[in-house]
């Protein structure tokens, strides 16, 4: 059982704890927040015309779960011995989904800036991964897991249209910055932005670089509202995490005026604690586009 066993960490320390699970020969990580709880498998029941990475459906403590297949996703073979595979079964995103991987080893504890990004070496699996630990004699991979929900079902995922309920919106020439360490996140996050009238972003790969942009401004004497008027922030990012550069900010006298929301899949009621510990002025779950829409009217309009 490793339900909880994240919130344990302080807020805004740049550290995670990761659960490490193989599927074959390849160490990945996971997020402990993301973690619920791990189990030996039980019973699938399969589901008709389910997507390929679906292997069917599961009854949990009264609550039916849909488990997806690790190494069919990933185009990998399955495991040679399945009755000592394990589910991993997570909540993020406001879903419940059970992650079928061949093995469960440890928890580690590390910092951010442990976590590189994933350069384009890892054949085929680099659009899947988010960061690369470097451990020992071995490499994890953290998988992206909000890409891979979204591939099975997109409707898990960010809806730009949801934004055309606003109503017609006026061209804005506010500037937000944005630290997104997911490509098609960036994207999906920009367009929507440009479709609520604020077309004036800057988008950072993570923590590190969109905080260092902003020391940078208040560096040549310039008054940070002047340049900036609102941050958006992922948690979950190399090098810097969204907890620890919101924390940053507002430990920055020159930059603590700045209004941050942090727009995350971490967002739970279990862990509204930790943006407010750190000064986060909004905290949005991630398929809540429309209300990140909101809460930035709210903030700059």
């Amino acid at each position: 059982m490793y339900k909880d066993a994240g919130i344990l960490l302080e807020s805004g320390t740049n550290e995670i704890e990761i659960v490490e699970f193989g599927v074959r020969h390849i160490r990945f990580g996971i997020n402990v927040i993301k973690v619920r709880e791990i189990i030996n498998p039980v019973t699938i029941n399969p589901v008709p015309n389910s997507h390929p990475y679906v292997e069917g459906i599961i009854e949990l403590r009264g609550e039916v779960l849909p488990i997806v297949d690790i190494a069919k996703a990933l185009k990998l073979p399955p495991s040679d011995t399945p009755e000592k595979d394990k589910f991993i079964v997570t909540e993020f995103n406001q879903q419940k989904i059970v992650f079928h991987v061949h093995s469960v080893t440890k928890i580690h504890r590390l910092s951010w800036k442990q976590i590189e990004k994933p350069s384009e070496l890892y054949q085929g699996l680099e659009t899947q991964i988010t960061g690369v630990v470097k451990m020992e004699q071995e490499l994890i991979l953290l998988l992206d897991f909000e890409k891979l929900i979204t591939d099975v079902n997109p409707d898990f995922g960010i809806d730009v249209s949801s934004v055309k309920k606003l109503g017609e919106r006026k061209r804005s020439n506010k500037r937000i910055v944005i630290a997104e360490d997911s490509p098609l996140l960036r994207r999906l996050i920009g367009d929507t932005l440009e479709e609520a009238g604020y077309v004036i972003t800057e988008f950072f790969e993570n923590g590190q670089d969109a905080l260092a942009y902003l020391e940078s401004i208040v560096a040549g004497n310039k008054a940070i509202e002047d340049q900036v008027q609102l941050v958006i922030t992922d948690i979950e990012m190399p090098q810097m995490d969204g907890h620890h550069l919101t924390k940053r900010i507002k430990e920055n006298d020159k930059l603590s005026i700045l209004p941050v929301i942090v727009f995350s899949s971490l967002i739970t009621e279990d862990l509204q604690h930790k943006g407010q510990m750190v000064g986060a002025s909004a905290q949005v779950s991630k398929p809540e586009i429309k209300r990140l829409i909101e809460q930035i009217d709210s903030l700059i309009l």
